[in-house]
C-alpha cells in the first residue's frame, strides 16, 4: 500500500498527540494545537465527544489550516463527516463505529484510516481487511479520557502486535512521561499521549521532557 498524503510524517514520528479540551487548563483545542505544532508534534488527532457539531466544525477548520501550513498530519476521531468537510488527512474509528470497509468507501483511497484495537483477534481482523492504514493498540494502562473504554490490555497485547503484525500501530492509554520509556521498550515506536501533554502548564517543555524520557 502506497503511503497516503500525510502518512510519511505519521510513519516516522514518535508522539501522536490528541486534543482533550476538558483537561487543557482552560485552553481551546485550537490553542493547544498551536502549542503542539510549536513543540514539533507531527500528528494531531482531534477528539471531542460532547461538543455541538457546529463548534467542532469551526475548530477543525482552524486546526486543519494550522496543520496544513505546518506539514502536520491531522486526524479526526469518529466524525467522518467532519474529516471530509474540513479536508483532514484522516479519520480514526473504534470497534463500535461504522465498519472500516464502509468508512473506506466514504473517505476514498487518499485519506488515512485508523482503527482502535484491544486484542490479537481485532488486530488480525484489521490487517485482513486491507483498508486500514494503522491501528491503535491499547489501552496499555487505565485511562480517564474515555468514558466507555475497555480494561487495560497491558504490555502483552502491545508485544504481540509489535512481534506479529506489519500494520503500523500506535500505543495508547494512560501513557505519560513516567512510563513512556517502558512502553517503548515493549515495542511501541509511536505513542499516543493525551492528558500529560494537553494538561501541562508548558506544553512544548512537556513534549521535550517526554522525548528525553524516551532516549
Amino acid at each position: 500500500m502506497m503511503p497516503k498524503p500525510g502518512m510519511t510524517n505519521f510513519l516516522t514520528t514518535d508522539i501522536y498527540a490528541l486534543t482533550a479540551e476538558e483537561y487543557s487548563l482552560g485552553r481551546s483545542n485550537v490553542e493547544v494545537a498551536q502549542l503542539l505544532i510549536s513543540a514539533g508534534i507531527k500528528v494531531i488527532q482531534y477528539r471531542e465527544k460532547d461538543k455541538k457539531a457546529g463548534s467542532m466544525y469551526k475548530e477543525c477548520l482552524l486546526i486543519r489550516e494550522l496543520t496544513q501550513q505546518a506539514g502536520v498530519t491531522f486526524i479526526i476521531n469518529d466524525h467522518i463527516d467532519l474529516a471530509l468537510l474540513t479536508g483532514a488527512d484522516g479519520v480514526h474509528i473504534g470497534q463500535e463505529d461504522l465498519p472500516p470497509a464502509r468508512v473506506r468507501e466514504l473517505i476514498g483511497n487518499d485519506m488515512i484510516l485508523g482503527l482502535s484495537t484491544h486484542s490479537p483477534a481485532q488486530a488480525k481482523a484489521a490487517e485482513a481487511l486491507g483498508c486500514v492504514d494503522y491501528i491503535g493498540v491499547g489501552p496499555v494502562f487505565a485511562t480517564r479520557t474515555k468514558k466507555d473504554v475497555c480494561e487495560p490490555v497491558g504490555f502483552t497485547y502491545l508485544e504481540y502486535v509489535a512481534q506479529n503484525h506489519q500494520l503500523p500501530f500506535v500505543a495508547i492509554g494512560g501513557i505519560k512521561e513516567g512510563n513512556v520509556k517502558e512502553v517503548r521498550r515493549h515495542g511501541a515506536g509511536i505513542v499516543a499521549i493525551v492528558t500529560d501533554i494537553v494538561g501541562a502548564d508548558d506544553i512544548p517543555a512537556k513534549v521535550q521532557a517526554i522525548r528525553q524520557a524516551c532516549s
